[in-house]
């Protein structure tokens, strides 16, 4: 009953370590140049088109595709070190960030060798950022709900729609939009599609929303009678929800779930250091336990991907509990601010932790609301 929730102990291979050496000494040389700041969320705040690039010659995107598509042929596991060493870091990685975690690997599964060639090396130089297209307005976490039209025509395919949370869209070249190319039926997740859409396209309107921070990453794409060409549908007409339910299993998974608000405890530990009360102790201790479990399920996550294998359901669990994890990050922080004085002596402290609070209460809504995921657990394991 419960086999989908079994993760394996993965023990990380020689290659990964070394790689994470060579992450840390590029991070600290960039530190030293002042090219960033730590910043929490720094996936989804994040952007700097210069340091996607840098990622990219280095070989750090795109690291487990095949190199006839631009990749690096690496492993899973080298991809996770990699990508754990730069959030811990809060770099900039919004930019390529959902190119690279998802758009790739869904190409790679049910792309054409034509979207392969086209768009895969680009990913991987950290050129071409894509937008998700999934969440519309008016229909919450329901997905099989989407109202946005893919109407056949000559050569295409018309889209009249809108998308909404659409993160990083008022910069990203191209979005992967979940559409209805057939009428509804009782049969709620059938009849839907995957097209690649460029959103310079006349008809596509990006309009900003903004966080209570004033910061600008999500946007509503509404799409009015743009053309879509035949070359850009991904997979079989009708598969779409199932691609779309392969790919979220890419975005739940991964160490940013549990690491948005990371450098916030590390600048916390910093300026407690020998200075900590016993509740500061006994509260970083807890928060340093429940890291190294959640990034224990996430690796086993990363393995099984190494395997072709995708854990949907565990993936679903370790976005959960990762969420509520950065969230109560925040809120240790926000609690020992009130009663530790040296804490008030840290500029950079401050700051992530006003980042932090600011940000948290998206942390349980991006990616699947928490009781969307708990749905899809509960389903999994046959208890509801």
């Amino acid at each position: 009953m419960f086999k989908d929730l079994q993760l394996p102990v993965i023990k990380l291979p020689e290659a990964a370590e070394k790689v994470r050496k060579e992450v840390r000494t590029f991070i600290k040389e960039e530190l030293q140049k002042g090219t960033f700041e730590p910043h929490c969320d720094s996936w989804l705040g994040g952007f700097s088109p210069e340091f996607s690039r840098k990622l990219g010659e280095r070989g750090w995107l795109g690291m487990t595709w095949p190199r006839e598509y631009g990749g690096h042929g690496r492993s899973a596991l080298e991809r996770f070190i990699v990508t754990e060493e730069l959030l811990a870091a809060g770099a900039p990685v919004a930019a390529h960030w959902i190119a690279d975690r998802q758009t790739g690997p869904l190409l790679l599964r049910f792309g054409t060798e034509s979207q392969r060639k086209r768009f895969l090396p680009k990913i991987s130089a950290g050129e071409w950022y894509f937008a998700i297209g999934l969440s519309e307005p008016n229909t919450g976490s329901d997905l099989a709900s989407v109202r946005t039209s893919a109407k056949k025509v000559e050569n295409g395919w018309i889209i009249n729609g809108s998308k909404i949370w659409t993160s990083g869209a008022h910069r990203a070249h191209y979005m992967i939009a979940l559409c209805r190319t057939s009428p509804v039926t009782d049969e709620r997740h059938e009849g839907m599609s995957q097209l690649i859409i460029d959103l310079a396209s006349p008809g596509v309107t990006v309009r900003p929303i903004r966080l209570i921070t004033g910061e600008h990453h999500f946007n509503e794409v509404i799409l009015e009678e743009v053309f879509v060409p035949d070359e850009m549908v991904i997979g079989d007409i009708g598969n779409g929800w199932k691609q779309s339910m392969t790919e979220l299993a890419y975005e739940r998974s991964g160490p940013e779930r549990f690491l948005s608000t990371f450098p916030l405890l590390v600048e916390l530990v910093r300026v407690l250091d020998k200075n900590a009360n016993e509740r500061a102790r006994i509260s970083i201790s807890e928060l340093v336990a429940h890291l190294w479990t959640l990034r224990r399920m996430s690796l086993g996550v990363a393995g099984l991907l190494e395997k072709g294998i995708a854990p949907d359901i565990a993936a679903s669990l370790v976005k959960d509990l990762g969420t509520q994890f950065e969230s109560k990050i925040a809120e240790t922080a926000r609690l020992l601010y009130a009663s530790v004085p040296s804490l008030a002596s840290s500029s950079r402290f401050e700051v992530l932790l006003a980042q932090a609070l600011l940000h948290s209460p998206g942390f349980t809504l991006r990616g699947g609301t928490t009781e969307i995921l708990r749905g899809i657990i509960a389903r999994g394991l046959g208890i509801r």
